[in-house]
């Protein structure tokens, strides 16, 4: 058996229906697209009136035309090109020697002196080439009045002769003596010369005006022309000397710099010793090969107007400039 039912009852005057919900979605969605449509009018307004302006007519323009880039600007004179650092080196360095075996008596130069040429430096003991000498005037002497003898006794012999008072045969032989005698005069001559040589290179000069770079004998020392015994035998080398006023700057350029320099190019050269000085320079000599273990090339710097603050052996460095 069933309990009663239950029901839910809206009173009459509660019962309203709602007549302006779906008007007012359908405006709303009208609004929108309203709305929308106005956004893009107006872009569309827009990009017409920048793509007719001038500018951006110009733009496009530019656009679809390729153009050539600006050609690059090359330096001025006087610009660096490659920096490279070298030694300082004497243009000519010479190693004094004596021409013979000797013993020094006099050495009159010391480091950094400066001499000129064919001053005496170096004076090695010479008595028994004075006595050379001696013998070989003595010899010349000899010679000389053999050679007269001969001459005298030669004409005596052709004027006999042209009297038929001796043989032909005598007057030849008077001839050959005669020159014989006039050989050993040239020969008394030769010796007296080389004896007068071998004197003079006992007084040993300077060969040019230069600077004493090392000394490395003292008086009463043995010296020999070539090298004997080790490092402990005599002396080969008596003086070394250069001239300061011709100075270089000796560098190894690497392979790949070598197209930046070529001779007479212009330079600047800076010592490492002093940095606020600067010296021109060019190029004087590039070397004609390698050097394969190091892949460099020599190149040779002359510094013009070098003065005392250029030393050899120090570094510099070396501005390659454009012309």
């Amino acid at each position: 058996m069933s309990g009663p039912r239950l029901t839910l009852a809206i009173p009459p005057d509660k019962k309203r229906r709602r007549r302006g919900g779906p008007f007012f979605i359908v405006g709303l969605i009208v609004v929108v697209i309203a709305f929308s449509l106005m956004v893009l009018v107006a872009g569309h307004i827009r990009d017409n009136n920048l793509a007719r302006s001038p500018i951006n007519l110009k733009a496009s323009a530019d656009i679809g035309t390729p153009t050539e880039p600006a050609p690059a600007k090359l330096p001025g004179p006087g610009y660096p090109l490659l920096t490279v650092t070298g030694y300082i080196v004497s243009r000519e360095r010479i190693d004094l020697s004596s021409k013979f075996a000797g013993t020094v008596r006099w050495i009159g130069v010391k480091k950094g002196d400066r001499v000129k040429q064919g001053e005496v430096i170096v004076k090695l003991e010479d008595d028994e080439y004075r006595a050379r000498v001696l013998e070989a005037q003595g010899r010349l002497a000899l010679a000389g009045a053999n050679q007269t003898n001969a001459q005298i006794n030669f004409q005596r012999q052709w004027e006999l002769t042209k009297n038929q008072v001796d043989s032909k045969r005598l007057m030849d032989e008077a001839r050959r003596a005669w020159e014989a005698t006039q050989a050993e005069v040239t020969i008394a001559r030769g010796q007296l010369a080389l004896a007068e040589t071998q004197l003079a290179w006992c007084d040993i000069c300077a060969p040019m005006d230069a600077t004493i770079l090392d000394k490395r004998i003292h008086a009463h020392e043995l010296v020999l022309p070539q090298g004997f015994g080790g490092p402990h035998g005599p002396s080969t080398t008596l003086v070394s000397l250069a001239d300061l006023s011709d100075l270089q700057v000796e560098i190894d350029l690497n392979d790949a710099d070598i197209p930046k320099v070529h001779l007479q190019q212009p330079c600047r050269i800076t010592p490492e010793a002093y940095l606020d000085k600067t010296y021109a320079g060019q190029v004087a000599e590039i070397a004609p090969e390698a050097n394969r273990q190091k892949g460099t090339l020599q190149i040779k710097v002359r510094i013009e107007k070098p003065d005392s603050f250029l030393t050899p052996e120090l570094n510099a460095k070396v501005d390659f400039l454009s012309e």
